[in-house]
């Protein structure tokens, strides 16, 4: 490509539509997204290098969160500073947060007819392959030794046998990580980096030796102020709702409890989900182990990060808590809904963006040199583990909807085996997998099975 090509700078309301574009049309899951942008931004666009685009993403990676949505964060803040990442992180988020929310509701008044159950009847079997095939996506990338699949192997034991808080099980990796790092380095380093392109797009606006921007560089007053307003903007909500509402009440424990699930979300969404099972199935009880198999269905078939079935189990247990009930009403369950959809999506992103807009100028002051920590990769080697446990507990509620005790649900079975066969033999995407099921459930249903 010509050098004549490259752009002379991008305009903020440029950025913007591109942005709010890719909020609609981000499907794939974090891998699909990231690649949608380096696709977009480094080859196509050239806004910046190849270098600078995988040093961003680094960082990221090692970050608790959805690390597509942070890498947009990243690069919307790089090329226009504070608001740029804000916009950029915002609109990431919000298509797909109103799409769950409109989705949600459907599930919720119509999920009986026969349209609606026909349709999850075969899309809950595919999620079982779906969340089996994660595992070993992530598995085939961070088990690389065996003390690593030892790790997995014991957090698997650790959440399957013992029912042992997803939390622990991240500190307990994280600490083996540091001891076993110092004493086996090779063992610990890191195996998660992604490799570059096999040629370089070209040039780029903000390239391998462009000077760090001038809101770019490290300074103590910006990290400070950062982490002022950032406290701000979580403590003042979560005050409000204590204070209004009182310690117990379903909204403050829904922000308490995903402030929690923010900060423990090394290895993607999936990681996460067994902590959400845990907290929100059975600690809470805001949704059954069955809404919570649908609201994962519903994440993967819309644009955005896949944590935001978050939205989901926010909008489910504020339309069935009775503390949310009688707060709003029999005639308001769709706003009851809506609002703990929207405090679950605030407490759960926030910490995100302060993640990237502290450590942001800091990753830039040390460009070339930063990599996965020792303690990421112990947990990351548990967190496959974990998302074993996860497709079990999946496999299980939809083989078996009464129990063991009751009839293996064989039809449900004969949706799961095509469903991992698309996805790990003939490499299918999600969606197709997910809309192949669907109408086949559909079809199945209608012929009364």
């Amino acid at each position: 490509m010509p050098d004549s090509t490259l752009p002379s700078s991008v305009p903020f309301w440029e950025a913007f539509r591109f942005w709010l574009k890719l909020g609609f049309i981000s499907f794939g899951g974090p891998a699909g997204q990231i690649s949608m942008m380096h696709q977009e931004l480094v080859e196509k666009r050239r806004w910046l290098s190849e270098g600078r685009f995988l040093h961003a993403l680094n960082y990221c990676m090692v970050l608790p969160g959805p690390e597509a949505q942070q890498l947009a964060t990243y690069i919307g803040w790089l090329m226009h500073r504070t608001w740029g990442g804000i916009v950029a992180g915002v609109l990431f988020v919000l298509p797909s947060l109103f799409i769950l929310i409109a989705l949600s509701w459907i599930y919720i008044a119509y999920g009986n007819t026969t349209l609606v159950a026909g349709l999850f009847f075969g899309i809950k079997p595919a999620v079982t392959a779906i969340v089996l095939q994660a595992a070993w996506r992530i598995g085939s990338r961070a088990l690389k030794n065996k003390l690593l699949w030892a790790i997995a192997g014991a957090a698997f034991v650790a959440i399957f046998a013992f029912a042992t808080p997803f939390p622990a099980i991240v500190a307990v990796a994280a600490l083996i990580g540091y001891v076993g790092g110092r004493v086996w380095p090779d063992i610990f380093k890191s195996h998660g980096q992604h490799g570059k392109s096999a040629k370089s797009a070209g040039p780029a606006l903000i390239d391998d030796g462009t000077p760090t921007p001038e809101h770019a560089l490290f300074r103590w007053s910006r990290l400070l102020t950062v982490a002022v307003i950032g406290a701000l903007l979580w403590a003042l909500p979560m005050g409000l709702l204590t204070a209004m509402l009182g310690w117990d009440h379903t909204l403050t424990q829904m922000g308490w409890f995903f402030t929690k699930a923010a900060l423990l979300t090394f290895g993607g969404a999936y990681a996460v989900l067994p902590y959400v099972y845990q907290g929100a199935v059975t600690h809470f009880g805001w949704l059954t182990p069955t809404q919570m198999i649908d609201g994962l269905a519903l994440g993967e078939t819309t644009p955005g990060p896949l944590i935001m079935v978050v939205a989901f189990v926010g909008f489910v247990g504020g339309v069935q808590a009775p503390q949310m009930q009688a707060m709003f009403g029999p005639d308001g369950l769709f706003l009851a809904g809506a609002v703990a959809a929207s405090v679950v999506t605030w407490f759960t992103f926030l910490p995100s963006f302060i993640f990237i807009l502290l450590g942001g100028p800091l990753v830039e002051t040390t460009h070339g040199n930063l990599n996965f920590t020792a303690p990421l990769t112990a947990i990351t080697a548990a967190v496959v583990g974990v998302i074993v446990n996860l497709a079990l507990f999946f496999a299980y509620h939809v083989l078996w909807p009464q129990g063991f005790a009751g009839n293996f649900d064989l039809v449900s079975a004969l949706i799961t085996l095509p469903a991992a066969l698309a996805l790990f033999r003939f490499k299918q995407s999600v969606i197709r997998v997910i809309a192949a099921s669907a109408l086949l459930g559909l079809v199945l249903k209608l012929l009364g099975f």
